[in-house]
C-alpha cells in the first residue's frame, strides 16, 4: 500500500532496458575515440610514413634542413642512421638521419648513370 502502481511499473521497465542504458553510456566514449582517431592519430601516422619515405630516398647532393635549423648538403650517407652534411665550404657535420626534417632540393642523378644511358651502342 505504500508504493503506488506507477512507481513499480517504472522500476520494472528500467530493469528491462538495462543493456540499452549501458550502450547509451559508452556511445559518447566510442564517438570521442573515433574523432580522435580520424583527426589526430591517422594524420600523424600518415606524416610519419611520409617522413620515413623521404629519409629512405636521401641521396648525396640533396639540400636538407635539420631539426636544429641547419641547412646543408648531404655529402655522404654513412649508414642507415647517420649522414654527413656539409653546412659550409669544407665544414662537414655528422647528423642522425632522423633529425633531417625537410629536403629542400633533390640532386640530379649521378653523372655516370646518366652518361651510360645516353651512350650510343657501338656495332
Amino acid at each position: 500500500m505504500f508504493a503506488s502502481p506507477a512507481f513499480a511499473q517504472a522500476a520494472a521497465s528500467s530493469a528491462a532496458t538495462g543493456t540499452m542504458g549501458i550502450l547509451e553510456q559508452f556511445l559518447p566514449l566510442v564517438l570521442i575515440f573515433v574523432v580522435f582517431y580520424l583527426l589526430l592519430i591517422r594524420p600523424q601516422q600518415k606524416r610519419m610514413k611520409q617522413h620515413k619515405e623521404m629519409l629512405n630516398q636521401l641521396r648525396r647532393g640533396d639540400r636538407v634542413v635539420t631539426a636544429g635549423g641547419i641547412i646543408g648538403t648531404v655529402n655522404k650517407l654513412v649508414n642507415d642512421s647517420e649522414v654527413v652534411v656539409e653546412i659550409a665550404d669544407g665544414v662537414r657535420v655528422r647528423v642522425l638521419r632522423a633529425t633531417i626534417t625537410e629536403v629542400l632540393g633533390k640532386s640530379e642523378p649521378v653523372a655516370g648513370e646518366k652518361a651510360e644511358a645516353e651512350k650510343p651502342t657501338e656495332k
